[in-house]
């Protein structure tokens, strides 16, 4: 439902339409083997479950087996297929699965997350999420017939928030009771947190646009690389478990619908399935997996992420080429020498390019060289520039675009000079020799011979 805008010039960002994703890595652990990896027969009591259409699974039997991707394959059939998990034969022991989908790639959800059971919803569920590729989880939403019971939290739905507490992660009961209309569906509510923003129909998106492009935490949390399923608890209906009939607990999921788009930071309008991962199509001169860098000689303003504001076109904060300094002969005067600080105290990896003749006393120079008792940089007076930072108030770690005690200078990329405005008479914006054509000029007036005398006087006499 988010709308694709304008991307045909450069000048405006990039956003590629929502859909859904196909192709997920999927893994679970459960305790003991499910029915459809391997092992004997299982046979499944159907009391209670009104949605099975079979009666028995064999992993070793194609009419028989229910893998994992049976979770994701097109349901228009009747009967579903469906990924069904062995019984609670191991009762009191408890039956828990955790399903993790990974795309490899950073994606924003767009819509509700659907996950479609064919066995009964179960009582207790976690949906849980990762921004780092699994290495990490919390916790998006708590499902269950009690909630203050099962995760000691009171119940809520998406209804009780506001955009006050939109973030917040809640327990709701609304998907863990009874045999009702939908009673097959769990639904994890993307377009009901959108509408506190852009209204109960979503049509002030420009609203939604401003607050994402504004919030950071807003913009993260429907942001994840993965999403895992934790079933912690099969669909009993009743107050006790019924021992004698434990074939009857058991989850089976025959549909989970995720509909978003790849992460590419406002820089693509295309994400392609290509060797076993998703990628960005990236524009605006950047690269990267999610178009969060700029490109190699067009680092002449730090990357940022594209804009939606301001609506409807964005800001595509295309990565501009560098400006090199011009260092051409015509720039210096002949007979001076170029005066650079002295920067060996800060590790520089070519000193012999610093050739000072005569030492000027800029601020740069006076720090370097009083390095133990003045900072070379810091977070009050000296910042470096061009999003260079600061290390232990000795250097700036500068990009690779740029150089210099601040990072203030851009970095030539050719030998023997920059091959960009080579011949003008004028160095650019944040070239040192800005700095140092007064002094240079100064002398070079010092050094030329005098006016002539007006005629009847006498021409003084050098020694």
């Amino acid at each position: 439902f988010w709308v694709a805008l304008n991307s045909q010039q450069s000048s405006y960002l990039c956003v590629h339409q929502p859909c859904k994703f196909w192709y997920p890595r999927v893994t679970w652990n459960q305790p003991h083997k499910d029915s459809g990896v391997g092992g004997p027969t299982v046979v499944f009591l159907l009391v209670g479950n009104p949605y099975m259409c079979n009666n028995e699974c064999d992993a070793s039997t194609p009419e028989l087996a229910h893998p994992p991707e049976l979770m994701f394959d097109f349901e228009g059939r009747h009967p579903s297929t469906f990924w069904q998990s062995a019984t609670w034969k191991e009762y009191p022991k408890p039956l828990q699965v955790n399903i993790t989908l990974s795309w490899s790639k950073t994606i924003e959800l767009t819509d509700n997350i659907v996950i479609t059971f064919e066995s009964g919803r179960p009582d207790q569920m976690i949906l849980e999420k990762s921004l780092d590729y699994g290495r990490t989880w919390q916790p998006y939403q708590y499902y269950a017939t009690d909630c203050l019971d099962a995760f000691h939290m009171d119940p809520k739905s998406v209804k009780d928030l506001s955009q006050h507490t939109v973030l917040e992660i809640i327990c709701t009961e609304e998907y863990s009771t009874g045999y009702t209309t939908n009673s097959k569906i769990i639904h994890f509510e993307i377009k009901d947190r959108f509408a506190f923003f852009a209204g109960p129909r979503l049509r002030n998106m420009a609203s939604l646009y401003g607050q994402l492009d504004t919030t950071k935490k807003l913009r993260d949390f429907f942001t994840v690389t993965d999403l895992r399923i934790r079933l912690l608890r099969p669909a009993v209906g009743e107050i006790f478990v019924d021992e004698l009939h434990l074939a009857r607990y058991f989850y089976a999921i025959s549909d989970i619908k995720v509909r978003g788009r790849c992460k590419c930071n406002l820089h693509a309008t295309v994400c392609v399935y290509d060797n076993s991962k998703l990628s960005c199509e990236c524009e605006h001169n950047t690269t990267g997996p999610d178009c969060g860098k700029c490109k190699k000689n067009y680092q002449g303003r730090p990357w940022s992420p594209g804009s939606y504001l301001p609506i409807p076109k964005g800001t595509a904060n295309t990565c501009d080429f560098t400006r090199n300094c011009d260092m051409s002969p015509l720039t210096y005067p002949p007979k001076f020498n170029r005066i650079w600080p002295n920067i060996s105290s800060l590790e520089v990896s070519n000193p012999k390019q610093v050739a000072p003749k005569l030492a000027l006393p800029t601020v740069s120079s006076v720090q370097v060289a009083n390095h133990k008792r003045a900072n070379v940089c810091d977070n009050e007076l000296l910042h470096c520039q061009n999003g260079g930072t600061c290390h232990n108030n000795a250097r700036c770690l500068c990009p690779a675009a740029y150089t210099g005690i601040l990072c203030e200078k851009p970095r030539c990329q050719e030998a023997g000079g920059c091959a960009s405005g080579a011949g003008q008479r004028a160095p650019p914006r944040g070239c040192p020799a800005l700095l140092l054509l007064p002094p240079l000029v100064l002398m070079l007036l010092m050094l030329l011979p005098p006016p002539p005398a007006p005629l009847g006087t006498a021409r003084p006499r050098l020694f």
